[in-house]
């Protein structure tokens, strides 16, 4: 009912959601969704009393975070095909995709960061579904997405968002590996035991995305940038 059994190219049986299983996918991410947004208003009024005040009387500050979160995920979504690494059994470094999506964390603190980042993975089932196990689908989409929200963590510490994309990818390459070693065994690299192929072929392309990340984080004039628009999301 809500997904089809599917033998792929490569002979391997894989799980694709149906129309009814993609509408189910949509409304979990609208739910993920508002949640990040109770989550990210809460963190809000903590910083300012006057925010408090506005949440009240409108709600403007509702939409204003519905609005960064939703577009955070749509960018990083588009970012994700704009692949610098590409490798064939699933894995790339991108133009920049993990740093989006580490934003509404360090912009809203940690709740709304982890949300925001399962939402992003619901997303990326819906568009490329690639799920051989139940539990595999757990970690690749839901674990390994939903850890760039750790980047919240360090909302309001001095270089946070450094030290929270640090976090956050270091998260996603954790649930990475393990999914690798669980269920990839079998492209293990010959003479190559799984658990360190997995580290090495993870690695080169989270931690490859990562290095020209931090390079661009430290940069003074985009983190001008970014600590503007995050005045700009709480204000």
């Amino acid at each position: 009912m809500f997904y089809n059994v599917v033998v792929n190219d490569w002979e391997e049986t894989t799980y694709v959601p149906t129309t009814l299983g993609n509408v189910l996918l949509l409304v979990l991410l609208a739910v993920l969704l508002v949640c990040a947004v109770v989550f990210a208003r809460r963190y809000a009024e903590k910083q300012d009393a006057e925010n408090e005040k506005t949440v009240k009387k409108n709600g403007k500050l509702t939409v204003k975070q519905l609005v960064f979160c939703a577009m955070s995920i749509a960018l990083g979504t588009i970012l994700s095909e704009i692949k610098i690494i590409d490798f064939p059994w699933g894995g790339s470094a991108t133009l920049l995709s993990m740093l989006v999506i580490c934003l509404p964390g360090y912009f809203f603190g940690l709740g709304a960061g982890l949300l925001t980042g399962v939402a992003y993975g619901v997303l990326q089932l819906l568009i490329d579904p690639y799920v051989l196990y139940p539990m595999q689908l757990v970690l690749d989409y839901l674990l390994a997405f939903g850890a760039l929200g750790l980047s919240g963590l360090f909302a309001g510490a001095k270089r946070g968002l450094l030290k929270g994309y640090l976090v956050g990818i270091l998260g996603r390459y954790i649930f990475t590996v393990l999914s690798g070693w669980i269920f990839f065994a079998e492209y293990a690299w010959e003479g190559w035991p799984v658990l360190p192929y997995s580290l090495v072929y993870n690695g080169i392309y989270i931690f490859a995305e990562g290095a020209i990340t931090v390079v661009i984080l430290l940069i003074p004039a985009v983190n001008k940038g970014i600590a503007t628009v995050k005045k700009m999301a709480l204000s």
